[in-house]
């Protein structure tokens, strides 16, 4: 029996607005999850998907016929939409949704259909030509690029989309060394073709010269801009032409014939120049040098005006790799045991967390419990669930290569690595540990079973976020959790001097996004402090100190000498954590048991700098002496070395540094000069003027603490027409004025 979260009859569902796909899970006793009738009928789901005997292939498809992909790009360079394309033509969704409508099937948050960008990464399932294609839609605003980050962690390839009419922009090259570091294979694709000042020769180029790749045509463009009608396939010299047969052109209605020399001489000829230097690498080539990151097929086309999307996904998989042609050393050490890596968290009011997983090797079945090697910890799955967006199905099992959520673990979070039991990893530990050379199973053999997680960068803007009453406040610590959880780049903190709880995150638009969800999701009307830039400490000068802990608790007493020196940490050797080293005669008397508690005494100590509070980065910790009592506790040696630490920063001096920030600015030459001005009374730094198309780009280096409120300054000076991204570039020492200022400030505020 088909359970729905708005309980139906047998009887009304029959008679209700439930589409055809419903119906179908309710023969095969599927469990559908989260879907009423009014989703449902908005979502205008494809008749039934076949024969009800090829539902295991169908759950669990030949590894080979996997596609685990991601859509990445510049913001509003066409993602969702080429998203949505997909999903109709793969016949997921009955009718097109638009971003501008706020119906699309991933931009499901209130907030993503409100502002019309995507917030959150989406993940969809859907077949293909007898292929399955598991696929997330990430963001491609710069306040939530650890979202792009954990994505692109799981899967095996991606799809770059690209605006035909302005090539590589700020957040492509971010998404692309994303993409560089996680070795994925990629496919460009060149949308927007029928825009105005499209230009496919442009783009490939942009892609070239600014990406450093080699890009392979695949196809080329008939028309640009508004005479865009379609393309020409340069391996098969078969023309795609749609053909409009009614206002409401879904795109399905095209002519696939060969490219004769009588249909267009000019075009021909440039077909053939193309198809030259193609012949060479045709279809196994191309997918060589594609998985081996050689070069990146490029193919065009207009999801918008539904132009190009069916090749792009017939090319992604013929060319975008199947999990099992990825290379993954740590599968030779767990055999055909379960290794599968938590991704992603959602929490959701019913079920409670729902953990997005990749399932590396083994399988995975509801009612089960695995091992989280980096909690220590066994849980319970309760249950497995195919995503579709914010609806997902009930499934038995998952098999190596997909990615499915999970109900019922509660302890595990992004970066984790799960497997069947304790015993597995001590066993794979032990594999790894004789590959190195290691017949007996150590620490470090353990830590080389953990998939790489996520790096999280820090927040640079923060401020304090109070509920309407102080019986509102554990609801709020228990909002904030959730959804730290699910974000690991939001952090949350107390302050120690004033109680207040601070929220720190990578953006102006990202705590506003957080601030929204606490009030719609959570119903708690919050209240922010100003908004408030994030800096950091370090020293000017080397220092040392010691101190002398002698303190005697019951029957023991505690004793701990320490002495340590600090050094500042410049350049390209710049480290946001102390480095820590300890002197050779230290290391011959520590035991190894009190480095962790040294340790955490140094870390401790830099987490709240001695001027402001804000954490201490760049220098070097040296470990000069240490004296322990044979009855001190760990706690007391952290202390200890905590004190010390705090002594010699304020001996060596206190530099304030702030966030720089990379910013671009795509402006017409009309309003160049005002940006330009602008910038120059921001303390902005002109990097370079580069041309697109008809507009200029301006590169610059600017502090944070300038840029507040930017956005509307820039869209006054330019009547609305220019646009920019900001990105974290490093942090630079203040002068000596602007600290002065910046002191007397908060001593104001405070």
């Amino acid at each position: 029996m088909l359970r729905i979260m708005r309980k139906l009859s047998v009887n009304a569902l029959k008679s209700s607005s439930l589409c055809n796909e419903c119906v179908y899970f309710r023969k095969t006793k599927m469990r559908v999850i989260s879907v009423t009738q009014q989703n449902c009928s908005l979502r205008n789901y494809s008749s039934p998907p076949g024969d009800v005997k090829s539902l295991r292939s169908v759950i669990n498809p030949h590894i080979s016929r996997i596609r685990n992909i991601g859509i990445m790009a510049h913001i509003d360079a066409g993602k969702t939409t080429t998203t949505e394309r997909m999903l109709y033509y793969s016949g997921y969704i009955r009718t097109l949704g638009d971003v501008d409508d706020g119906d699309t099937v991933t931009d499901f948050m209130v907030q993503e259909r409100e502002r019309g960008i995507t917030i959150q990464s989406a993940a969809v399932t859907f077949d293909w030509k007898d292929y399955r294609i598991n696929l997330i839609d990430t963001p491609g605003h710069v306040d939530f690029t650890v979202e792009v980050e954990r994505c692109l962690r799981v899967l095996d390839g991606a799809v770059a989309v690209f605006d035909a009419s302005a090539g590589v922009e700020a957040q492509t090259l971010t998404v692309w060394r994303q993409a560089d570091k996680h070795q994925i294979p990629r496919i460009c694709f060149l949308n927007k073709m029928d825009k105005n000042r499209a230009s496919f020769t442009y783009a490939v180029e942009s892609i070239k010269q600014k990406l450093k790749t080699k890009p392979l045509l695949l196809q080329l463009p008939v028309g640009e801009g508004k005479t865009f009608r379609g393309l020409v396939d340069l391996v098969t010299k078969e023309q795609i032409i749609w053909k409009p047969t009614s206002d409401l052109d879904d795109g399905k209605n095209f002519e696939q014939k060969l490219l004769l020399e009588t249909d267009d001489p000019t075009l021909f000829q440039e077909v053939q120049d193309a198809r030259n230097t193609l012949i060479e690498q045709l279809r196994s080539a191309l997918r060589r040098v594609t998985l081996a990151q050689k070069a990146v097929p490029v193919l065009c086309g207009s999801a918008l005006k539904n132009k190009g999307v069916q090749p792009l996904l017939d090319a992604i998989t013929m060319y975008l790799p199947a999990p099992d042609e990825r290379s993954y050393e740590f599968l030779q050490w767990y055999k055909d045991d379960l290794c599968a890596l938590a991704f992603k968290v959602l929490h959701d009011k019913c079920r409670g967390p729902l953990v997005f997983v990749r399932v590396y090797s083994g399988s995975l079945k509801p009612q089960s419990a695995v091992y989280n090697i980096n909690k220590s910890c066994t849980e319970r799955m309760s249950r497995l669930l195919l995503p579709f967006a914010d609806q997902q199905i009930e499934i038995p099992s998952l098999m190596p290569g997909n990615i499915a959520l999970t109900v019922g673990l509660k302890q595990s979070a992004t970066g984790d690595t799960i497997v069947s039991s304790k015993a597995s990893a001590v066993a794979a530990a032990r594999r790894a540990g004789r590959d190195a050379g290691r017949e007996e199973r150590s620490t470090s053999d353990v830590e080389s079973l953990l998939l790489a997680g996520v790096e999280i960068p820090d927040p640079v803007f923060f401020c304090t976020i109070e509920p309407p009453s102080m019986a509102k406040q554990q609801d709020l610590d228990n909002a904030l959790s959730c959804l730290q959880r699910e974000d690991p780049s939001l952090k949350v903190k107390l302050d120690p001097d004033t109680g207040q709880t601070i929220l720190c995150g990578m953006g102006e638009l990202h705590i506003e996004i957080i601030h929204d969800r606490i009030k719609r999701e959570y119903g708690i009307e919050t209240y922010l402090g100003p908004l408030q830039i994030a800096y950091r400490e370090t020293i000017l000068n080397a220092a040392q100190a010691t101190d002398i802990l002698d303190k005697t608790v019951g029957d023991k007493r505690h004793f701990v000498t320490a002495e340590l020196e600090l050094r500042p940490r410049l350049g390209e050797r710049a480290a946001t954590k102390p480095v820590i080293e300890y002197a050779a005669s230290v290391i011959e008397e520590l035991p190894k048991e009190l480095q962790g508690a040294i340790d955490n005494g140094i870390m401790n100590s830099c987490i709240q700098g001695p001027l402001l509070g804000f954490p201490v980065q760049d220098i070097d910790v040296t470990v000069k002496s240490l004296t322990v009592h044979p009855d001190t506790s760990h706690t007391m040696v952290s202390a200890c070395v905590s004190r010390c630490m705090q002594k010699a920063l304020k001996k060596a001096g206190i530099q304030i540094l702030e966030p720089l920030m990379n910013l671009e600015i795509t402006v017409s030459e009309d309003h160049l000069s005002a940006a330009l001005a602008d910038l120059a009374q921001r303390r902005g730094s002109i990097q370079e003027i580069q041309s697109r198309q008809e507009n200029r780009v301006v590169v610059a280096a600017v502090p944070l603490a300038e840029m507040m409120g930017y956005s509307t300054v820039l869209r006054s000076l330019t009547s609305g027409s220019a646009t920019f991204t900001l990105e974290l570039a490093s942090y630079q020492a203040l002068s000596s004025q602007e600290q002065s200022a910046l002191l007397q400030r908060r001593m104001g505020l405070e």
